[in-house]
């Protein structure tokens, strides 16, 4: 059975999979073992999950019966309450950490009031805040198109297209557009980074623990993720094929003429354009237009971003890339206290799901800085 699945089923049903269960093993392989042991964890996380709504079900009762009518004033309250207030309630960041250090995420979505069962877990609204603003605070990134479809994405573009004619009444018609189609199919990957912490560091508050977890993980990989944009445009072909967008290469130094050179090979559609190069090559072309006494800006109005490790220069508009996140902009987390118990040290292991290309044509060119 699937989780979901496993997450609709009443105590009785859970217990007669349980037992089920437990007669496959014997005769199981390697691969079959492990999803029944998948099985068995999703069944004992809707069993506590049960228990948990079982409990709150007896105190409510038991109020009712003394006559309590605060509880049922508390119980209105509790029912009125959105997903946003209880993610910012200490009991839902308590529970949310304790779901990153576990995997377990039962206790989470029993004070949730919506979606209790499948899906992801939504994070607190402090962290969301904090990886938001990560995003954001990335030049490159920040600028990308990104969208958030489940599984592989195939994007269309335009490799050469006849252009359109004037036709004078009376004269034959125009002759019918001749179009050239291709295909960028974006395959999800994993962007990991993991750390190991020391048990103090686990010991922490829930809030500083997870600020300190997605701070420290999720700036690596947004980094990453920008990486891979850089190399995406970087590692395109001159000219486009049926599967991949090509991008203008201009040879020579980076320079004043070159970075020219390379805003007119782009199309009318770049237009928020940007100049990504090493702080050295930087450096090197604004101390050659001081050299030179130049009366103009030699990056000629772009937004420069600094980007350490390329190799020459990027012109283009950040929008021909796209960013395909099938999970969210999330990073999620994998805890192991397990292999490295022995030192007092516990792994964990940050992710996120997304398929990075260029789909944009003539919306980039690339300076080899040869």
């Amino acid at each position: 059975m699937t989780r979901e699945e496993i997450m609709k089923l009443g105590m009785d049903e859970l217990e007669e999979r349980k037992a089920a269960i437990a007669s496959e093993t014997d005769e199981a392989d390697a691969e079959k073992l492990d999803a029944l042991t998948a099985e068995l964890e999703a069944i004992e996380e809707r069993i506590k999950a049960l228990d948990l709504e079982k409990e709150e079900s007896r105190k409510a009762a038991e109020a009712v019966a003394k006559g309590a009518g605060k509880v049922i004033e508390n119980r209105k309250d509790k029912e009125t309450m959105t997903n946003l207030e209880i993610r910012n309630s200490h009991e839902y960041i308590e529970a949310f950490a304790k779901y990153i250090k576990t995997g377990k995420d039962a206790e989470c979505r029993a004070l949730l009031t919506e979606n209790v069962s499948g899906g992801m877990v939504p994070v607190p609204e402090f962290v969301e805040n904090r990886v938001r603003e990560a995003w954001e605070n990335d030049e490159i990134f920040s600028r990308v198109a990104k969208t958030y479809v489940r599984g592989n994405l195939k994007v269309g573009f335009e490799i050469s297209a006849t252009d359109a004619a004037v036709h004078t009444e009376g004269a034959n018609a125009p002759a019918e557009e001749v179009l050239t189609l291709g295909i960028v199919t974006m395959v999800p990957q994993n962007i990991k980074k993991w750390i190991t912490v020391s048990d103090e560091v686990l010991a922490l508050g829930a809030e500083d623990f997870l600020a300190y977890i997605y701070d420290e993980l999720t700036y690596k990989i947004i980094q990453k993720a920008a990486d891979l944009v850089v190399t995406a445009i970087t590692g395109a072909p001159a000219a486009s094929t049926a599967t991949q967008v090509g991008v203008a290469q201009i040879a020579g130094t980076v320079s004043a003429s070159t970075i020219i050179d390379a805003m007119a090979a782009l199309g009318d559609s770049a237009r928020d354009l940007v100049f990504i190069a090493s702080g050295a090559t930087i450096a090197t072309v604004r101390k050659a237009a001081l050299n030179a006494q130049f009366a103009y800006d030699p990056f000629a109005g772009l937004t420069v971003i600094k980007k350490d490790g390329i190799t020459g220069a990027i012109v283009g508009d950040l929008n021909g890339v796209q960013a395909n996140l099938p999970e969210g902009d999330s990073v999620t987390f994998k805890f192991d206290d397990l292999s490295l118990a022995e030192k007092d040290m516990v792994k964990i292991v940050g992710r996120l799901y997304a398929a990075i290309a260029v789909v944009g044509p003539k919306m980039f060119a690339v300076i080899a800085g040869e």
